[in-house]
């Protein structure tokens, strides 16, 4: 029997149809526009396809497909936070730099949530964008593939994939600069020489892993035995953090290194009730960069993430048109409290 369209049933997508005959939204996309030949796909595949399309009360909207052959100078990004410095200094730039490319851009808040991403996605590709910027995508290949039938470019920013270019802090990098500085000022300060203690993210994420790997580097090169304890990646909220550190076994060492601005404020709350004579006592840096935090009188440093070099690579790579997957890596800046004055 036919499975026709009823009321309040929503038409399926090119990728709700690759899902159901088991291919690729590409495949899909060249079956429905009539290039599956010069793609080789079987003709056993484009009939499957085509009758499932048929049957699914699918119709290519030709109009469409010929407006896409036009520029919309419509650009979209979803953004996984709008409550972080960081994030909300990169919606900032990009808005601002799209308008002086004669872009207009278009954003949309995703939670870091997989699905809604995807929907995002689908939903900014409904406008005819251009070119879509998956910001802190947790599944940016998905993302590639549905860009990739619509015909559209897609930029990963913050987070890598696999299947597009990627715009990214070189992480590794900023994160071993931060843990030498830290441990310089534990030894010069404190006469303190032992490892520092890890704190915040999640160990899967490629940002935190890449951290994490800068971090035991900096001990590597000062020959300083790093304990698996050493590393709490607990998550990034406060009260994640303030629960990791409750749970600790031991005592904590007087240098600690911060994985972001969200998890220091848990840091923070927790050596005030914990440790309320610390003050002078530790010394901690922070992956991340806020201006108030930064005046915190046992924050020795914080890494401040390029977000105009970010977003300056990112037009780059939409003003110049198809790109490979490559990862470019933008380095970090350090920030260190300015010296007193007196």
């Amino acid at each position: 029997m036919t499975d026709t369209l009823g009321p309040g049933r929503k038409r399926p997508t090119i990728y709700d149809l690759a899902e159901r005959a088991g291919t690729s939204p590409s495949a899909v996309s060249a079956v429905l526009n009539g290039s599956w030949k010069k793609r080789r796909i079987s003709e056993k595949l484009a009939e499957r396809i085509t009758e499932l399309a048929r049957d699914q009360g699918y119709a290519v909207n030709f109009q469409a497909s010929l407006l896409r052959r036009e520029r919309s100078n419509i650009v979209g990004m979803i953004v996984p936070k709008y409550d972080n410095r960081y994030f909300g200094a990169m919606a900032e730039r990009f808005e601002a730099v799209a308008r002086a490319h004669g872009m207009f851009p278009v954003m949309t808040c995703t939670q870091r949530d997989p699905e809604l991403e995807f929907e995002a996605a689908r939903a900014l590709l409904s406008y005819q964008v251009d070119c879509l910027v998956a910001n802190g995508a947790t599944d940016p290949d998905r993302i590639a593939d549905l860009c990739a039938a619509a015909g559209v470019r897609v930029v990963n920013l913050d987070l890598p994939g696999s299947k597009a270019a990627s715009v990214t802090s070189d992480n590794y990098a900023g994160a071993k600069t931060l843990t030498h500085l830290i441990l310089d000022r534990c030894r010069d300060d404190l006469g303190y020489t032992g490892p520092l203690l890890f704190i915040g993210g999640r160990a899967g994420d490629h940002n935190t892993a890449e951290r994490i790997r800068g971090f035991r580097a900096a001990h590597a090169e000062r020959g300083l035995p790093l304990p698996e304890e050493a590393i709490l990646a607990c998550g990034y909220s406060p009260d994640k953090a303030e629960r990791a550190l409750d749970a600790r076994a031991g005592a904590l060492p007087p240098g600690l290194f911060v994985n972001s601005t969200i998890t220091l404020e848990g840091v923070v709350r927790w050596l005030n009730r914990a440790v309320p004579d610390h003050a002078g006592r530790m010394r901690y840096g922070c992956f991340d960069y806020d201006a108030f935090a930064a005046q915190l009188p046992d924050n020795v440093g914080m890494i401040e993430q390029d977000v105009d070099g970010m977003i300056a690579k990112v037009f780059a790579l939409i003003e110049g048109g198809p790109a490979s997957p490559a990862h470019f890596r933008i380095p970090c800046i350090l920030r260190t409290p300015a010296p007193p004055r007196g």
